[in-house]
């Protein structure tokens, strides 16, 4: 796998990774350097309003994680981001389209349901999870 691959990751599949599987693997290729996390200032908010709203804000990981995000580890942030206005059912999604069109993604990693109905946007894929890890992995 390039270890220059960008990717945006929604946030469901970003908290499901506390809880192990494949979304945990996604986020361990990440702070393994395999992948590049592309961020947004929104995505963050989001990732740690999830976070803190189910009670993470405590934990050791939550604390790897913010110093993760300060440090820069792996990532690069949309100083700016277009406004898309793509997924009808639920515009707050479009940030991951417009962070992943800024930062020069060709990928999406998501579970919700109104982005994986769009499949493509441009160049971009969105991909499930499992999608992803089958397809660069070969798991």
């Amino acid at each position: 796998m390039s270890n220059n691959l960008r990717m945006v990751i929604d946030t469901n599949v970003f908290i499901t990774s506390f809880f192990g599987g494949i979304p945990k693997d996604i986020i361990d290729l990440w702070k393994d350097g395999k992948i590049i996390l592309c961020l947004s200032q929104n995505i963050v908010e989001e990732y740690i309003e999830v976070l803190n709203r189910l009670g993470l804000q405590n934990k050791k990981e939550m604390h790897e994680l913010t110093r993760l995000f300060a440090e820069g580890c792996n990532s690069v942030f949309a100083a700016t981001t277009p406004q898309i206005r793509i997924v009808k059912d639920d515009p707050d999604d479009d940030k991951f389209i417009e962070c992943a069109v800024e930062l020069d993604s060709k990928i999406i990693i998501s579970g919700d349901e109104h982005l994986k109905e769009i499949k493509k946007y441009i160049d971009i894929e969105i991909l499930s999870p499992r999608e992803f890890i089958i397809r660069y992995s070969g798991k």
